[in-house]
């Protein structure tokens, strides 16, 4: 059996990916997002590798049952209907809608994983089912890679810590016979640092102190609401559902 970490998109080739689980894990904000749109009842998620492409993509929808989300930069793309918040994703704004979303990290990290299957998105919000899936899925194929999102193809330190959290949910107690990477280690040594508090080790991040500068600190406490949602998005043909 092997887990293995991946703490951004870079490098990761098809060949990686093909045939195997991942769970992809954006925290703040992307991976979040999804959930709470989902979990307030939108009927699907379309990831977007940029806005041009988004507006691609919405031309052939019904524009009444669309939402276009996203962000450059953290902030909302002007003409678009919600920023990339998962406090936006209310139940009145997503409820029986499709949602196109592209952010700059987290949908550049789903698409990368075009060939793998299952493949989950993991966040805070849905930690516990989420990681169900997850270890259903390890135990079935003797494989999972946990992929994040990242900071413009660096290491964010939220994503690697929900990964060490993930990763210890996944593996069973006594890990005899499963190899994992280097990158599932120091992951986990991220949870030894930080224990269960959640929302310190995510406020602790470069892009948590960016939100609370810009006064999007409510997204921050937002995803360290835990186990908020008992769903399970999945990707599959360039859509994201339950």
């Amino acid at each position: 059996m092997r887990l293995s970490v991946y703490f951004t998109p870079v490098g990761l080739t098809q060949q990686d990916v093909a045939g195997r689980p991942v769970l992809v894990v954006d925290v703040l904000r992307g991976g979040t997002t999804i959930v709470a749109a989902l979990g307030n009842g939108a009927r699907a998620v379309l990831p977007a590798s940029g806005a041009d492409d988004a507006i691609r993509l919405s031309k052939n929808l019904e524009r009444d049952g669309l939402l276009l989300v996203g962000e450059q930069g953290f902030r909302p793309i002007e003409g678009f209907d919600a920023g990339n918040s998962p406090l936006e994703m209310t139940s009145e704004k997503v409820d029986g809608m499709t949602v196109i979303i592209t952010t700059t990290n987290g949908t550049q990290a789903l698409l990368a994983t075009d060939h793998g299957g299952p493949v989950f998105v993991g966040a805070g919000t849905n930690f516990s089912a989420a990681a169900a899936a997850a270890r259903a899925a390890f135990e079935q194929t003797g494989e999972l890679i946990i992929l994040c999102a990242g900071n413009e193809r660096r290491f964010a330190l939220e994503d690697a810590y929900v990964a060490g959290r993930f990763a210890r949910a996944i593996l069973p107690s006594r890990a005899r016979g499963v190899e994992i990477n280097d990158a599932a280690i120091a992951a986990q040594q991220l949870v030894r640092r930080y224990g269960e508090k959640w929302k310190v080790a995510l406020s602790a991040s470069s892009v948590a102190r960016k939100l609370k500068e810009l006064g999007m600190g409510g997204d921050v406490v937002a995803a360290s609401e835990i186990d908020k949602f008992d769903i399970v998005p999945q990707y599959a043909e360039r859509q994201v559902k339950l």
